[in-house]
């Protein structure tokens, strides 16, 4: 079994990314409601924000909801909605007593409005914490907020704020959701499912990728810490040889 004390400090992803999956055919398996898979997968996201705190991680980002699972059935799209406000109001807690600063990225105006009501007011609550930044995906697509951050450069050009010829990696960083944060070193991805479905296309062009056969709801501290020493024996080369490296 691995042990926490086992991960090296200076050797941690600066931001860690997960997608969170398998909480449906997690339930089926157990003959019960899709739901009550996503009631139990909240455990495993407090247990894995805490767990990612207390180790260190400065970034967390939690693919929480994306703009294709607004096709999903109306009663199931409905209850997660009254279960994000629940776990919302619920955690809010944790989030202060581990000094999480809570942050959100995603179309949040197609979010119900008392989840989105209640998701600004736990972000403002939350906004001078310090120790680390949870950031919830919630109505998001990768491929959406590219398209969007071009359309805003493309008029900012367009009204001489900016030239075309200044645009640059540095420039589509701060039209992005995620202008604020670094770029993903290591993506997780539970349930068996090698694919990165839209997820932060642009932000994990360097990043680790690590695929568990785990559904959500069984993801545990020890299983976030073998994805840790996993990445951790990995040689980080960003396009260098070997030999480049020593």
């Amino acid at each position: 079994m691995i042990q926490k004390d086992q991960i090296l400090k200076d050797k941690l992803p600066k931001h860690l990314a997960i997608i969170m999956d398998g909480n449906g055919r997690w339930a089926k398996r157990k003959g019960m409601l899709r739901i009550i898979g996503h009631e139990n997968g909240t455990k495993s996201v407090r247990d894995i924000v805490e767990a990612s705190a207390e180790i260190g991680i400065k970034h967390l980002t939690l693919y929480a909801f994306s703009t294709e699972n607004w096709k999903r059935p109306k009663l199931e799209v409905k209850t997660l909605m009254k279960l994000l406000v629940k776990s919302l109001k619920k955690e809010i807690k944790t989030l202060q007593d581990n000094n999480i600063k809570l942050s959100a990225i995603g179309n949040l105006n197609d979010l119900p409005k008392k989840a989105h009501t209640e998701l600004l007011e736990v972000i403002d609550k939350t906004k001078n914490n310090t120790h680390m930044t949870l950031t919830l995906a919630l109505s998001y697509g990768s491929r959406e907020e590219i398209v969007n951050a071009i359309k805003e450069i493309a008029t900012n050009v367009k009204n001489n704020i900016i030239s075309a010829e200044s645009i640059d990696e540095s420039i589509i960083n701060k039209h992005l959701y995620t202008q604020n944060l670094p770029d993903v070193d290591l993506l997780i991805r539970t349930s068996g499912e090698h694919r990165i479905s839209n997820f932060l296309l642009w932000q994990i062009a360097y990043a680790e990728l690590y695929f568990t056969d785990i559904l959500w709801p069984d993801f545990t501290k020890q299983d976030l810490y073998e994805a840790l020493i996993n990445y951790q024996n990995r040689e980080r080369r960003f396009g260098k040889t070997s030999e480049q490296l020593r």
